[in-house]
């Protein structure tokens, strides 16, 4: 279902060798691995016939190889504030490994030691989403799956904490919008695989 409104297209990025793991992949530059890759041009085919005023990617390789796998890297624009999450101490452990000195310990909660917490990714997820409003287009996003969690989160008026109760898999697409009109942002489609 399309809309009169300006609709803003996610994509997190295509597998990893960390993503796969479930190591936390904020700052580290990993490649995508060989079904990364063909996801990543396998999204080509799933926006096919679609038409973006823009093109924005994080400034990560693997968001910005999935970019140009799926057929869009002479449009792409880099966008700092759609870096993945800061994850400090914790780069490149496990959630289950972090458990095992911190019980209980929760990313959108409690932050990362040395990185960031959940208000600081807020506030780059808000410059974004000022900056889509500004744009008032249709816009593709391709970034990781923590970041686009918080802007979905933002895009809606929830918390950034709240982007908790989204999960992206890789290489999935989604699609925020409007309901009526520009003063009832929604969440449109959701991590289509």
């Amino acid at each position: 279902m399309s809309s009169a409104w300006p609709e803003i297209t996610l994509v997190r990025h295509g597998e990893t060798a960390w993503s796969l793991s479930g190591q936390h992949t904020g700052r580290s530059d990993i490649p995508l691995t060989p079904a990364g890759e063909a996801a990543a041009v396998a999204v080509a085919e799933r926006l096919k016939g679609q038409h973006f005023d823009a093109v924005w990617s994080s400034p990560s390789m693997r968001a910005s190889t999935t970019c140009t796998l799926a057929g869009f890297g002479e449009q792409r624009e880099i966008k700092q504030d759609l870096a993945e999450w800061d994850y400090g101490a914790y780069e490149g452990v496990t959630t289950k490994d972090i458990q095992k000195t911190r019980p209980g310990w929760r990313i959108f909660r409690d932050g990362a030691p040395e990185g960031e917490d959940a208000a600081a990714v807020g506030a780059r997820a808000d410059g974004i989403i000022a900056a889509l409003r500004q744009r008032n287009d249709r816009v593709l996003i391709f970034s990781s799956a923590h970041i686009l969690r918080v802007l979905a989160a933002r895009w809606v008026g929830l918390p950034p904490e709240d982007g908790a109760r989204f999960t992206l898999d890789t290489t999935s697409i989604s699609v925020l919008g409007y309901e009526h009109d520009l003063s009832e942002p929604v969440i449109r489609r959701w991590n289509q695989t």
